[in-house]
Order: C-alpha cells, then structure tokens, then sequence
C-alpha cells in the first residue's frame, strides 16, 4: 500500500465551526469514499477503467465519458457532487448511457459494479488516521455506521483489507434496499438498528448530498469532512460542523459522551 499522505491545512477562515444547539450524539454515521477512504488515491484509476470499458477500449470516448462525469481526464481532478464524486452506479451508469446512446456496453450497471468492487479491492487506500479514529470512537461506545452510494458489495471489497469494518454495527449501500442519498433512509435506518433517534445520530461526509441526506432524515448532527472532493466553501452552509478529517473528531467536545 502506497505511504499516507498528510493533508493540507484548513485555512484559518474555515476552521471547525459548530452552530449553537443542545444535543447528545450516541452513534455516528459515515460515509465512505473521501471520509474513511482517500478518493483521489483510490477511485482516480477505477474512474478510468471504468470509462475504458464503457468506452470499449476507445481513449478519446473513454476521455468524454470521464468529463461527463466529472472526472478531468488531464488534471484527475473531480468536480464535487459529480457522479463520480458521489453518484451511485445507477447514477454514473445513466450519465455514460446519456453520451454512448446505441453504442453502451450490454448490462452496463452490472459491469460498472463489478469493475468497482475489484478495484476497490486492489486499489483501496485509507486516508491518514481512519483506522484508529475509527477504533477511538468505537472504545468511547459510540454505535458505528457506514453509509455509501457505492454497492453494498463494493463497500465490503474495498474495506475488507482494512481493520473498520469489525467496528461497524450497520453498513449499507446504495443496494440495501434504503434508497441511495440523498434520500434519508440510510439514517432511518442505522437509527434503528442502532436504537437511537436519529437526533442522537451524526452524519459524516465529504460531499454535500451526505449533509442533504442527514437534513432530510432529521439527524442531529451534520459533519462535513475536507478530506475529499469538495472544499469547505462548498459544504460549509449545509453543515454544523466542518473539520479537516474525521482524525479530528476523537478530541471534539461533540463526541465526548458516546452512548454511555
């Protein structure tokens, strides 16, 4: 696995912030790729693979498909809220769909998936500190959650070389039959299964529809992370609180407490 890289520093300007409110936080939430998973190290050559195939081996179209979505073909940057930023595969299916009309692969969604779930196998790189954030919040008796747009399956490929997933009492993805996000029902239902009501559940993400997601369930904290496609500017005026990473949250008044 490739060393861990630091991250750059939060400008002064958009340093943690919490609006004013009294709550009590007994499980957390997360997202995946961009908050437990380093997107750019770990998606940037399953984005391309994916177009190629879709492309059928065609550089220039696979080259159009990646800007279709969102996926700067020269820089490898990608734009925030694309759907190869935080769609699901239904999501990044129809967009290549939309540019390939007659010429789309058969059984395209399936392929998307199958490619992703082995990519993220081989490719999955953890963002610095994950793993023991992960393990700190679990000791303080927070109820643990991860919520992705990715399949279920391609969750668990690409977590299973980790050491998170033994700390997590729910994991869905965009298959699991809660709705993919924005919708609320990946909270609904970890606030359930959790035991708690989903004012006592933070939602953690990097990427706005994390933060519509946990609007629209009612949960009682939304927490942006700047650790993968999408700048503070972006989140910032849809969350309660924006940290560098979830490596900050272990020592953040916030999360405390855990369940006990």
């Amino acid at each position: 696995m490739p060393a861990a890289v630091a991250l750059p520093p939060v400008p002064p300007d958009h340093l943690p912030l919490l609006r004013s409110r009294c709550l009590r936080i007994r499980a957390i939430l997360f997202d995946k790729d961009g908050t437990i998973i380093d997107y750019r190290r770990t998606w940037v050559p399953i984005n391309r693979e994916v177009a190629l195939f879709a492309a059928r081996g065609e550089a220039r179209l696979a080259a159009e498909l990646l800007r279709a979505g969102g996926h700067d073909p020269e820089t490898d940057l990608v734009t925030p809220g694309s759907v190869l930023a935080a769609g699901s595969v239904d999501d990044i299916a129809g967009t290549f769909r939309e540019r390939l009309g007659a010429r789309t692969p058969a059984e395209l969604n399936r392929e998307i998936d199958r490619i992703f779930s082995e990519g993220g196998a081989r490719h999955s790189v953890l963002l610095p500190g994950a793993e023991e954030t992960i393990a700190a919040l679990h000791a303080l008796g927070f109820a643990l959650g991860i919520a992705t747009n990715d399949t279920i399956g391609g969750l668990r490929a690409s977590l299973d070389r980790h050491d998170i997933r033994r700390h997590m009492m729910f994991e869905a993805g965009c298959d699991s039959g809660h709705g993919a996000k924005p919708a609320p029902g990946m909270v609904t239902a970890f606030a359930a299964a959790a035991g708690v009501a989903p004012t006592e559940v933070a939602v953690v993400g990097d990427a706005v529809h994390d933060l519509e997601m946990a609007d629209a369930a009612g949960a009682g904290l939304k927490v942006a992370v700047l650790s993968g496609t999408s700048p503070a500017e972006v989140l910032a005026p849809h969350a309660d609180l924006v940290l560098a990473s979830i490596a900050e949250m272990p020592g953040h008044p916030a999360f405390s407490g855990g369940r006990s």
